[in-house]
């Protein structure tokens, strides 16, 4: 287990140092993105105009308000609350943020799947894991808001947050094919099988 600092944009070889159990603190940018901006971007054909080239991106649709723009609030709005939402109906977005966008880090909770695992193997990929019932805590993490598109998605559009000492985040997923989720399920089968078992009861 090891503690990684890394400033994004990132490369292939500085994801590929991650492994599952390791820790990652974040600094300088992070985007926000959740289904809505996903689903117009690899649906529909809309693009954006950010380089996510290297970046990581958190499953989110943060709570904020508007505010008149200014050199503290560039993109005209302030956090409130900017918390993070559950990743699996996101699943099938994993690949395509990383070919057509180059996303190299996703932040998250509550994991993703097989196919986002072997997408992170080949690619270079990673995701980060986040505790629920965090946000307070996130935001505090989150200097500014500096950016915004697809801002007709409100509150689903796609975020550009400044952030500073950003975690430390648990990696989950890693570019090796390890997953703690797939370890979690695999220890939970085998300790259901056992009770089972003392049961005299034959698992299916």
């Amino acid at each position: 287990m090891a503690h990684y600092e890394l400033t994004t944009p990132v490369s292939e070889a500085q994801i590929r140092q991650l492994r599952i159990d390791d820790t990652v603190t974040l600094q300088a940018t992070l985007f926000g993105i959740r289904d809505a901006p996903q689903i117009h971007l690899f649906d529909r054909g809309r693009t954006t105009r950010f380089d996510l080239h290297g970046h990581a991106v958190i499953h989110t649709a943060p709570n904020v308000k508007k505010v008149e723009k200014s050199a503290a609030h560039p993109a005209g709005y302030a956090p409130v609350c900017i918390g993070t939402t559950t990743s699996d109906r996101m699943e099938r977005f994993t690949r395509p943020l990383m070919t057509q966008y180059g996303v190299r880090i996703i932040i998250g909770k509550g994991g993703l799947r097989e196919d986002s695992l072997e997408a992170f193997r080949e690619l270079g990929g990673a995701y980060l894991a986040v505790v629920g019932g965090t946000a307070a805590l996130e935001t505090t993490w989150i200097e500014q808001i500096e950016d915004v598109d697809l801002d007709d998605l409100n509150p689903e559009s796609l975020w550009r947050f400044r952030i500073r000492n950003f975690g430390p985040l648990l990696v989950a997923m890693d570019s090796h094919g390890g997953s703690l989720y797939r370890a979690v399920k695999q220890d939970a089968q085998a300790r259901r099988a056992e009770v089972l078992a003392s049961l005299g009861v034959k698992a299916t």
